[in-house]
Parts: structure tokens; sequence; C-alpha cells
């Protein structure tokens, strides 16, 4: 073989070696980010959902119930396309997907029902009072039009992979709210920090990567985080003036 060939030859070897490492460094971080995701929601709700119902001490009204499997659901759902991805049968991750808008809509109905029933179960049970299920109310329905944004982006543009599946990540990080809402025990900067962990992680990853960060990060980024001031709007005079004739209709 001719000296140029030979050296062209191993040039084009070398890159194709490259991008097929670039490409199974992308996909075994969506693993692994993916994995992170459910360890948030395990963790969040493990004492109040997770470790009754594994005691068979699980007693919540059925519609609460059914929100939980949906929301497990989704999760699972999330777990099946990035392996499919990262196995590289493509072909399966297009069909489950295909599927997965059906289900992505049923986890919006069911959200938006939940956020609605919640606030009313406990506000019957004497566990609230009026002005508490009404600044709830807040909480669940931000996620609802967060995940349902970020959803609808993610099958709008799911011919291009790049933003479509940092859009997923971004609808799911949305349904981590209520998870994270769950610690409690820690200070609400830490809580912020955990819950926004899977989107710095996806910016860091694209540094690391790419030596840019995907605009699409970016702007879920921001999005997300001005939406997390809604903590501190819930019981202003303001919300609770829109809130309160909602569960006055609904009690």
């Amino acid at each position: 073989m001719p000296d140029g060939l030979l050296e062209m030859t191993t040039v084009t070897t070398t890159t194709s070696s490259r991008v097929s490492m670039r490409k199974r460094t992308k996909t075994k971080f969506y693993v692994g980010l993916t994995f992170f995701m459910v360890a948030i929601v395990l963790i969040g709700f493990w004492p109040s959902y997770f470790g009754p119902l594994l005691r068979g001490r699980a007693d919540r009204p059925p519609i609460i119930q059914l929100h939980g499997v949906v929301f497990v659901g989704w999760m699972a759902l999330l777990v099946v396309q990035v392996m499919l991805a990262a196995r590289g049968n493509i072909r399966r991750h297009r069909i489950v997907g295909n599927w997965g808008i059906a289900y992505g809509c049923l986890v919006l109905t069911m959200g938006l029902v939940a956020s609605f029933a919640a606030p009313i179960i406990h506000l019957r049970a004497g566990e609230w009072d009026r002005d508490r299920a009404a600044a709830f109310l807040l909480t669940p329905l931000g996620d609802m039009v967060l995940f349902g944004s970020f959803f609808g982006a993610a099958v709008a543009l799911r011919s291009r992979p790049e933003i479509h599946k940092r859009m997923m990540v971004a609808a799911t990080v949305a349904l981590l709210f209520a998870a994270v809402g769950r610690m409690e025990y820690l200070p609400i900067p830490v809580l912020m920090a955990i819950w926004l962990s899977p989107m710095a992680a996806g910016i860091v990853h694209d540094w690391a990567t790419r030596r840019s960060v995907h605009p699409a990060y970016i702007v879920a980024t921001v999005v997300l985080a001005i939406a997390a001031l809604r903590i501190f709007v819930d019981r202003t005079p303001a919300w609770l003036a829109i809130s309160r004739p909602v569960i006055d209709a609904l009690r």
C-alpha cells in the first residue's frame, strides 16, 4: 500500500475510533445520569412511600396510589429508553418512544389530577387548613407546567437527538421537585442544589466532551431555577387570592 494511502487510512481509522469513543462516553453518561435521578426519587420518597409500601403499610387514597404508580412507571420507562439507546438499539428505542409519548401524556394528566386531589384530601382529613391547601397548589401545578413544556419540546424535537435527550432530562428533573421536597431535613439551598444537580452534571459533561454547553441545557436550567422561586410565592396574598377560590370550589 502506498505511504500516502496508508497514512490516510490510519487517520480515518483514528478519527473513527475517537468518534466511537465519544459516543460510548455519552451513552454511559446518560445511563449513569438516569440512575442518579432514580436514586433521588428513591431517597426522597422512601420514608413516605417506598418504605411503607415494602412493609405493607402504604395507606393512601386510590387516586394518590395510582399517581405514584404512574410516576414510578415514568422512571422505569426512562431507564428502558436510555438502556436501549446505550446498546445502539435505536429502532426499538423509537418504537418504545412512540408509546412513551402517550405515557408522558398520562403522567401529565395524573399529575394534574393529583395536584388538585392531594390538598383536598388533606383538608377533608383535618390535616391541613384552607390556606395551606391553597398554598400547596402552586408547587405541583408548577411541576406539571414545567414537565409538560419540556416533554412537549422533547416530543416535537425527537428528530434532533441532541436537543431531545436534554429536554427529556429537564422534563424528568421537573418531576424530581416532589421527591427533593420530601427531604425537609435539609436546608433550602441544599435542596435546590440536589434538584438541579442532574442539569449541572449535564452541563459539566457537555463542557468536558464538547468544550461548549448545549443551549438546551442552559435554557432549561435557567427556566427551572426561576421556577424554583415559586416556593417563596405560594403563601403570598396574590397567590392565595387565586388558589383559595379553587380550593373552596373543590372541597
